[in-house]
């Protein structure tokens, strides 16, 4: 090979390079003067099997429809102006696999500072809807991450379904099952906000759905904040070997004493993992727990607040480099 032809390879290397990082950038914006005025019509101009970081740039304002990213549109980053400047609302409910607000079927999905709305029952003050399960976001790409983003519903907001997710300092609110699904997912840095007080009786956080003792899935809560009103259990087990960990998380009162339910599980209690580890706060008092709660080691609970729980691939620092500032 020639060296002209040499330089030739090497350049078009570094372009597929640079094409793969950078990527090209749409923007949204409801007063039209940006290319488009929906997200799902920006998402929809995506090339299907996509390979390179494409950015969404989402302008302020309430974004009123249904989004979903296909699994054949990777890559995809949605940058919004702020979560409380930019807000996805829809209000679908019953059928949860159809009635999302935002569904991410794709691997490689990132979000930044935007709040997903289930407007069905939230805010639930003052709200005459009955409570039904419906869902902000339903989230099951793989190496998918999501920061200063909100999700906003009462029952069921996160449907955590599947895949490696990492959520750094987002805003969770809702009242029973607001965070649940089989997904390997840490939160960190992120606010509980529980809206107990507008059900009949104590809500639940998490419903987490690992099905079988070698399944790697579970959720981890670091350094997160839990907060609100009414009364909450920490999770109940939606699968027969749910795994959840609160680890050095702040708990206001509003945690129920007993603080975990078997739920689906009664009988079969020794199968759960469900653990607090150097949590704080008046809801932390953990004397009257469930005797049947899991206590965790320092290295077992070490290892999973951790982001190698998620990541040993680097993806989570490359999706960091995709953010930004």
């Amino acid at each position: 090979m020639t060296s002209q032809k040499w330089c030739v390879c090497i350049s078009l290397s570094l372009l597929s390079l640079v094409s793969l990082i950078s990527g090209d950038i749409i923007v949204v914006d409801p007063s039209k003067r940006g290319g488009f005025t929906t997200v799902q019509a920006a998402i929809n101009s995506v090339p299907s099997n996509n390979t390179k970081w494409t950015t969404i740039d989402i302008k302020p304002g309430t974004y009123r429809e249904q989004v979903i990213i296909p699994m054949d549109k990777q890559f995809i980053f949605l940058k919004g102006s702020g979560s409380n400047n930019t807000f996805i609302s829809w209000n679908g409910h019953a059928d949860i696999n159809e009635t999302a607000t935002f569904s991410s079927e794709a691997d490689n999905t990132i979000a930044r500072d935007i709040t997903f709305i289930n407007s069905y029952n939230s805010p639930p003050k003052g709200n005459k809807n009955p409570m039904v399960p419906a869902v902000a976001a339903r989230i099951q790409g793989d190496k998918s991450a999501f920061y200063r983003c909100g999700f906003f519903g009462l029952q069921d907001t996160l449907w955590d379904v599947k895949g490696r997710h990492y959520y750094k300092s987002c805003t969770i609110e809702g009242a029973v099952d607001f965070i649940f699904g089989a997904a390997q997912s840490l939160y960190e840095g992120c606010t509980i906000s529980v809206a107990a007080g507008a059900v009949n009786g104590p809500g639940f956080i998490t419903a987490q759905g690992r099905e079988k003792p070698n399944d790697t899935n579970g959720f981890v809560f670091k350094t997160c904040n839990i907060v609100g009103e009414g009364k909450v259990f920490l999770g109940r087990a939606w699968r027969d070997y749910a795994r959840v960990l609160f680890y050095n998380t702040l708990m206001s009162d509003i945690i129920v004493p007993l603080g975990w339910d078997a739920w689906n599980s009664s009988g079969r209690e020794n199968q759960l993992s469900f653990s607090e580890y150097k949590c704080s706060g008046p809801g932390s008092m953990s004397s009257k727990r469930a005797g049947w709660a899991k206590k965790m080691s320092d290295e077992e609970a070490n290892n999973l607040a951790t982001i190698s729980f998620i990541d040993n691939q680097g993806w989570v620092d490359q999706a960091f480099k995709v953010l930004g500032p």
